[in-house]
């Protein structure tokens, strides 16, 4: 559904206070003549929540655990912002009418406020990784079924989506995913052994949550992105490429069979991505910093090294094998994560607990939000279970974000 011409397009940000939602804030504050502010979620982060809701006139703010909604409220009081709390009141931000949801909760918590927005025709802008891996063929079944719009905000997939010619999927040959290769690029599996969280998460050219940061340090990022971009376009494992490209200038590639390559290129900053969806079918001026080949002088590219980063094998692997092993690999990965950043585990032992989980629990069929929960709760029973050198990791809930 394109944005009404004569209106402002009103829009609903679930995570405002994760790094998605802070780049989605700063450019509706940079253009309130063209936005309007329906509702805005948190997962703690009251203070910021409201200073948010407050600068752009939200109807609606929510936190999502109730511990928070004292404050919350405390801080909104005399403003006209209604106030909620608890995983209820995520799915009712997302209930509210909005021409366009950005969908930035982090982890298995967005799953369900994103199927709300796509099971009300809304243009949906889908940052959360999960809701494809984990449940990609129930999404994509909704997003038919009631006519939503899915537009990607991941850069890679953001930038394929650009070049990507819907109207002639068989001449595409390929697409190509780029990859920064994290901060550990360079290293050796020795080294890797013993990197702290404070050094996954310090990306090299991208500023992200903890989360992704690990992600992109891992390369399981870019084993998500392969099975989201298998829904998004429809492709196969085989037609989707991966290239560590360190610069972060070129963000995805389009091959087509007469051997034409169609590129995005960019400056590595979120804006540019999430500026397009916000505007879509149109584009919104967005303060980035414009890319000067000339200055940047040098981009170089290389294959993925998967012996070092088996994360993306892994990722393939789930792919292939269909059903729920995607929601698998996604529950494993954020239990192991969640116990590397707090020490419990290292970091190669997160790939490991993955690997580890995928062997003991076979992905069955998902037919609804319940299975996929269901799914999502076991394999992260197994993969707390799991022994590692330096401890036992602790299961990790499902991440909001903020």
């Amino acid at each position: 559904m394109a944005p009404r011409p004569d209106q402002p397009r009103r829009v609903t940000i679930l995570g405002s206070t994760g790094s998605i939602g802070r780049s989605t804030v700063d450019l509706l504050v940079r253009n309130r003549d063209r936005f309007t502010v329906e509702a805005l979620t948190a997962n703690h982060n009251a203070a910021l929540l409201a200073e948010q809701a407050r600068a752009l006139g939200a109807r609606f703010a929510a936190v999502a655990d109730p511990a928070d909604y004292d404050a919350l409220k405390a801080a909104l009081a005399g403003t006209g912002t209604a106030v909620g709390s608890g995983p209820q009141a995520l799915i009712e931000a997302a209930d509210r009418p909005a021409d366009l949801v950005m969908a930035g909760i982090v982890g298995a918590a967005g799953l369900a406020p994103t199927l709300t927005a796509i099971r009300h025709g809304r243009i949906v802008a889908l940052a959360n990784k999960e809701a494809l891996v984990c449940a990609g063929s129930l999404f994509l079944r909704e997003v038919k079924r009631h006519g939503a719009t899915l537009l990607p905000v991941d850069s890679e997939h953001n930038a394929i989506w650009q070049c990507f010619d819907f109207a002639r999927v068989e001449a595409i040959e390929t697409i190509t995913l780029t990859a920064s290769g994290g901060p550990f690029r360079e290293y050796s599996i020795e080294q890797m052994r013993d990197v702290t969280p404070a050094q996954a998460v310090a990306h090299p050219t991208w500023r992200m949550g903890s989360k992704i940061s690990i992600d992109s340090a891992t390369l399981m990022n870019k084993g998500l992105e392969v099975i989201e971009a298998h829904h998004l376009f429809q492709l196969p494992s085989d037609q989707i490429r991966i290239v560590v490209h360190p610069q972060s200038i070129v963000h995805g590639f389009v091959t087509y069979k007469d051997g034409s390559v169609l590129a995005h290129l960019g400056s590595p900053d979120m804006r540019t991505p999430i500026s397009y969806v916000l505007g879509w079918p149109d584009r919104t001026a967005t303060p980035t910093r414009r890319l000067d080949l000339a200055t940047v002088g040098r981009l170089t590219f290389e294959p993925p090294d998967e012996a070092r980063f088996p994360a993306l094998r892994l990722a393939r692997a789930a792919l292939v094998a269909g059903g729920g092993s995607a929601t698998v690999l996604n529950a494993a990965n954020e239990t192991a994560v969640y116990a590397f950043m707090e020490g419990r585990i290292g970091f190669l032992d997160i790939a490991a607990t993955v690997e580890e989980t995928l062997a003991a629990l076979p992905g069955g069929p998902l037919d609804s939000l319940d299975d996929v929960y269901g799914l999502d709760k076991m394999a992260r029973e197994i993969a707390a279970g799991l022994g590692r050198p330096r401890a036992r990791v602790a299961a990790a809930g499902p991440a909001g974000v903020g």
